[in-house]
């Protein structure tokens, strides 16, 4: 069992920067996928970055490319989104999931494991 607890939300003009942080309990996090997920009101949960056990492979969706950067450190049981050159569509609930199943780690589908969310709102 992983339960994970987001933080470092909040409200940032456009342009600006935030980092969240996902802090894993349980001693299997290290062989967990982990993935950044966000809901915007009426919109379905999208899938923003992804990253293996080790680190090693990352994904991201082509509208954060460039600009957000997930990694891990699996001595401190976390994951971090780092969200750099925020715009306003980029306004939404944050959630990361964790799952240690063999997966591509890229479908909502393949992870068991939910933080509560952390709000992001970027103004214009």
């Amino acid at each position: 069992q992983v339960q994970l607890v987001e933080s470092g939300g909040g409200l940032v003009q456009a342009g600006g920067s935030l980092r969240l942080s996902c802090a894993a309990s349980g001693r299997t996090f290290s062989s967990y996928k982990m993935g950044w997920f966000r809901q915007a009101p009426g919109k379905e949960r999208e899938l923003v970055a992804a990253i293996t056990w080790r680190g090693g492979l990352t994904y991201y969706a082509d509208s954060v490319k460039g600009r957000f950067t997930i990694f891990r450190d699996n001595a401190k049981n976390t994951v971090y989104l780092q969200m750099n050159s925020l715009k306003p569509e980029d306004t939404a609930v944050y959630y990361c999931a964790g799952d240690g199943r063999v997966g591509t780690g890229l479908a909502r589908s393949e992870y068991d494991y939910w933080g509560q969310g952390t709000q992001v709102t970027v103004s214009s």
